[in-house]
């Protein structure tokens, strides 16, 4: 586990994360994510300004809202810990970690997708995860403690044992999804399989000489919450009207993805600037499991039951409403 997370928890004690009630009320809100359309949600909520929207309807006038990127999980998290961002949207074992490092005081609100995500290589050699060898390099958004890191880590313990948890870990190189990219497009990089994400992994696909190697869904056996939104309870407790008016915001822009899907790619295009084409970008949509935009947590629980098993987590929850804000239970997740 990364030592970083632990120094920054003592940091946010001394923060005040602990201490509930000392935030003011906040009409400007800080948002994180990554790049690509498992966000899509918040690239329409940004466009339409839905936030801002359900804000004023709260009572709350005048909301402005930052939607800042960053390239994986753990720089989002660090954020959130340090005061520079008041809510990240990233993957499921972010979260968890967060929630068991800081005994509860960090916290999901809701979620908006559940796509898949897919190991791509340019290798001929390697068809499945058996075929890794010791130097083979698989990129990840983030060494040890992203989705797709743990999502390594549950294979190994399927396909080895238990005691072999993390022997896919030394293979593992940070590398953010677009640069992922360009190193499986070049046959001369280092980097030959990249545990990617969407709309990266079909990009990939399309390219000579790239297959998949494994998915979330195979490895897990059913649907993975990606797009979390989460924030320390210290925020929550003290701007509850911004908080119902994200999560206001967010079932507002999943259906409107259900409803217009082209519109939500032209915004997402509008926002991130990816030059995909909206024709390979809608085609993508209708790939399978990419219909999931939902806000209620998937596979959370068995991504906690892993992480709790091989010790990164020392608090097991007893339902995933435990690591959720009370607010948000009516989701009915898992």
């Amino acid at each position: 586990m990364r030592l970083l997370i632990g120094g920054m928890t003592a940091i946010a004690i001394a923060l005040g994360l602990a201490c509930p009630g000392q935030a003011q009320e906040k009409t400007n809100l800080s948002i994180t994510r990554q790049p690509g359309i498992l966000y899509l949600a918040s690239h329409v909520m940004e466009t339409q300004k839905l936030i801002e929207k359900e804000a004023a309807a709260e009572g709350l006038a005048g909301v402005t809202v930052e939607w800042r990127t960053f390239s994986g999980g753990g720089a989002q998290t660090d954020a959130l810990l340090a005061g520079n961002v008041d809510v990240v949207n990233t993957g499921t074992g972010n979260l968890l970690l967060l929630w068991d490092r800081t005994r509860g005081k960090v916290k999901g609100i809701i979620t908006s997708s559940a796509q898949p995500v897919i190991m791509v290589s340019n290798d001929p050699r390697i068809k499945s995860l058996k075929d890794i060898q010791a130097g083979d390099k698989i990129a990840v958004p983030t060494v040890g403690v992203s989705t797709q890191a743990i999502l390594l880590q549950m294979a190994a313990a399927k396909l080895y044992g238990d005691d072999q948890v993390k022997k896919f870990d030394p293979n593992t190189v940070q590398l953010g999804h677009p640069d992922a990219v360009a190193a499986i497009a070049n046959s001369q990089h280092e980097v030959k399989n990249h545990f990617s994400a969407p709309p990266f992994q079909y990009v990939e696909l399309k390219q000579t000489g790239v297959h998949k190697v494994t998915d979330s869904r195979e490895i897990l056996g059913g649907a993975l919450t990606q797009a979390t939104f989460f924030t320390t309870t210290t925020f929550a407790d003290a701007n509850p009207k911004l908080v119902k008016a994200l999560r206001s915001a967010t079932e507002e822009a999943v259906a409107f993805i259900k409803k217009d899907p082209k519109a939500a790619l032209e915004a997402y295009k509008s926002v991130s600037g990816d030059k995909t084409s909206l024709h390979d970008l809608l085609a993508m949509l209708k790939e399978p499991g990419m219909d999931e935009w939902r806000t209620d947590p998937q596979g959370t629980m068995k991504f906690a039951e892993h992480l709790h098993k091989v010790g990164t987590l020392k608090s097991m929850p007893k339902a995933w409403t435990d690591y959720y804000l009370p607010d948000s239970a009516y989701l009915n997740g898992n």
